[in-house]
């Protein structure tokens, strides 16, 4: 695994950069909190730039890009903690130019590998009746893929536009899955979810260890600049060694996760533990350093008017689209050390 881009992925890196920079400020966030946290403008820019297709293969329209290569966008979007489902749509995308993907409805594939319409991924299988809870960007998507009943099935209908309350203003939304299109059975059904769900794991790992970048940044700039008993409160040992505690965990956190998403890109086995592993010591990073730095910015942080508590709501979130986080390290350990065993 390189640990630095190569020339071109730095080139990128800094177009989206400067692109969520300029279109994904912390107003942009607050007006699409306003609505059900979807940002149709920047989604459209993003769409001109092939972002949500980049990924896909080339012969179905997409960029023809690697996963990693889009973990470097998916890095930059994770910083600016932009409002639109670019990690879900661009999972989807990946998975309808798959074996189990290519019985899709015809244009469809095409649609959401152009951006023109949005997916996103149910990451639970829907309940009985055909209903997925709290699907990430569920109140935005016009497709849904997912799994109902076994099967790995597509569902394309109106958007509610209306997103369940939740702690950082996400766009989830319950979805019917009852009539979606199946696109597989059996064991390839499951294969293909679990492989899809994989990369959606991988990648917002990626995300938080943005996240955590960015937050730490800003953390850094209000402790140099805020006085204390006439010094910056960035003088003090003790802000000193939790802003170095948290930078030491986010950059480990961006190692893991590049880690994760080059062993996903590469299928080497283990890739679908290693991305696990990575999501969650990122999500942990990533609370860690927004935790400290709104404890730095006294009761400001607390503030709505400033920008740190929407990083602090969104690092606790992103993982929750997922479930219980112990759920999560519940089923590692099983798949590492087998079942627990009941006391006799």
């Amino acid at each position: 695994m390189r640990t630095r881009y190569s020339e071109d992925q730095q080139a990128v890196s800094e177009a989206f950069g400067e692109l969520f920079a300029r279109e994904s400020t912390a107003e942009a966030v607050r007006a699409a909190e306003a609505g059900c946290g979807f940002d149709r403008g920047l989604w459209d820019k993003l769409a001109l730039a092939g972002a949500p297709g980049m990924a896909a293969p080339a012969t179905d329209g997409g960029g023809g890009a690697s996963l990693v290569d889009l973990a470097v966008v998916v890095h930059e979007w994770g910083r600016r903690i932009a409002s639109v489902p670019l990690v879900e749509h661009a999972v989807v995308a990946r998975l309808l130019c798959t074996g189990a993907g290519r019985s899709a409805p015809d244009g469809l594939r095409e649609a959401v590998v152009s951006g023109e319409l949005v997916a996103t991924l149910a990451l639970r299988p829907a309940a009985a009746g055909g209903t997925a809870r709290l699907v990430p960007a569920g109140a935005v998507a016009d497709v849904v893929a997912g799994l109902r009943d076994g099967d790995l099935v597509l569902g394309r209908g109106e958007p509610p536009g209306q997103a369940r309350p939740n702690t950082a203003d996400l766009p989830l939304a319950d979805r019917d899955l009852s009539d979606a299109v199946i696109l597989a059975t059996g064991g390839s059904a499951r294969g293909a979810f679990d492989a899809a769900l994989t990369e959606w794991k991988a990648l917002m790992s990626v995300a938080y260890a943005g996240l955590a970048t960015e937050v730490l940044a800003m953390g850094v700039a209000y402790v140099k600049q805020r006085h204390q008993f006439g010094v910056p409160v960035g003088s003090f040992q003790a802000v000193q060694h939790g802003l170095a505690d948290a930078a030491t965990r986010a950059e480990g956190a961006r190692l893991l996760a590049f880690r994760a998403a080059c062993a996903v890109d590469a299928a080497n086995a283990g890739a679908d533990r290693l991305a696990s592993m990575a999501l969650l010591f990122s999500a942990e990073s990533a609370r860690f350093a927004s935790d400290r730095v709104l404890q730095y910015h006294g009761g400001y942080g607390y503030s709505a008017e400033y920008d740190v508590q929407l990083y602090y709501r969104r690092a606790a979130a992103w993982l929750l689209q997922l479930g219980e986080p112990a759920s999560e390290i519940a089923r590692l350990s099983d798949a590492e050390f087998g079942p627990k065993v009941g006391a006799a």
